[in-house]
């Protein structure tokens, strides 16, 4: 959830694979689609919490913290101590309320201290009672991992123990406490098995056992690190390639329970310079990045691109996903009918729900809407 996160306010969305609002299943406590978003610490200005339109969303995550690289632990001065008390507080108290998240790491965070920290049982245990710590300190409803990614099957096996040891954790603690029990999520690949120097396989087993969903990243699959031709941000279908059925698929087959997978869709685009404006497909020759932040910009600033430039706005059939091209600019994006096409495929499959990467990213609820009426209850 981090390759679209910006590193200012308006671009720090394009580092983060995801930090929207995120759209879940809670199936351990109920049946219904889970509807959320991750919302990034850098929209607080521009977008705070009390903006967030609650009748759209079920879960909201903060995006993101970080623990301490040596002791893995939190430390939160006083600032974000305030900051996480008006997350939670403004967001129990809208009308619906929404669950809250807080999300720790993210896309930019990279792997290096996750790995290390889940090597051991005493450096996971730290990293765990510290979890449990800030989200009963700042009244969170729960806990979400963006671990990306684990790159060795030891540390993925790593990861399927911290999930074990969490999961005791947060049961004990709710059961000493009486309070409710935490949630538990991970922002995960968009398909089970990710190709480093060896493939690596996520336990899905342990998934399944220990989190209440997964948030699957079903994006970033082209962007600013192939500068030398075209590609779709998140298309549904593709022979030829990194697809969202693809990997809803995969993580199906490879056992998960559907209710805990969730599909994230983003409310980012991808943008090249054309080599040639004559030449426009998906795949076209590229030179560079296009307009926006290092090769990014939020949905609704690509709508606002489109219409200041009198851009061409192509809806591809075959991969079920949009793009639009004025000179040299090109931009690979998700639009109304490819949302409406994969919340009903998500639907088809019976999975758990859906997410957006970054909700921020919206343009005046217009996507968000489209999704929640779509999902037939």
């Amino acid at each position: 959830m981090e390759f679209l996160k910006y590193d200012t306010p308006t671009m720090e969305f394009l580092k983060a694979p995801m930090l929207f609002l995120v759209i879940s299943s809670l199936t351990t406590i109920c049946s219904a689609v889970n509807k959320g978003g991750y919302w990034p610490t850098w929209a607080q200005a521009s977008f705070p919490p009390a903006n967030i339109d609650t009748s759209l969303v079920t879960h909201v995550y903060y995006a993101f913290l970080a623990p301490n690289q040596n002791t893995f632990q939190f430390e939160i001065d006083a600032t974000t101590a305030s900051a996480l008390n008006s997350f939670t507080t403004t967001l129990h108290k809208k009308s619906p309320p929404v669950k809250t998240l807080f999300s720790i790491g993210g896309g930019s965070f990279g792997t290096e201290i996750f790995s290390n920290m889940a090597s051991s049982p005493a450096s996971r245990g730290r990293f765990i009672n510290s979890t449990i710590q800030v989200a009963r300190r700042f009244n969170f409803d729960g806990v979400d991992l963006d671990w990306e990614y684990p790159e060795t099957q030891t540390a993925m096996n790593n990861f399927g123990l911290l999930l074990d040891e969490w999961r005791v954790a947060v049961n004990k603690e709710a059961q000493s406490t009486g309070k409710q029990r935490l949630l538990l999520s991970a922002a995960t690949n968009y398909k089970p098995q990710i190709t480093f120097k060896e493939v690596v396989k996520y336990p899905v087993g342990s998934i399944n056992k220990n989190l209440d969903w997964i948030n699957a990243m079903c994006y970033d699959y082209h962007g600013s690190w192939d500068v030398t031709k075209t590609g779709h941000l998140a298309a549904l279908y593709d022979p030829n390639g990194i697809s969202t059925s693809d990997g809803l698929q995969a993580w199906i087959k490879a056992g998960i329970q559907r209710e805990k997978l969730v599909m994230g869709l983003p409310l980012f685009g991808r943008t090249w310079k054309l080599k040639d404006p004559a030449v426009h497909g998906i795949g076209a020759p590229a030179v560079g990045l296009g307009p926006g932040n290092e090769g990014g910009m939020l949905y609704s600033e690509v709508q606002t691109f489109n219409a200041q430039n009198k851009a061409t706005v192509v809806f591809d059939e075959p991969t079920v996903s949009y793009y639009s091209y004025a000179g040299t600019s090109w931009i690979g994006y998700d639009d109304v009918e490819s949302v409406k096409r994969k919340i009903v495929y998500a639907q088809s499959l019976k999975i758990g729900g859906y997410f957006f990467w970054t909700i921020v990213g919206d343009q005046n609820w217009k996507i968000s809407r489209l999704a929640s009426n779509t999902w037939k209850a």
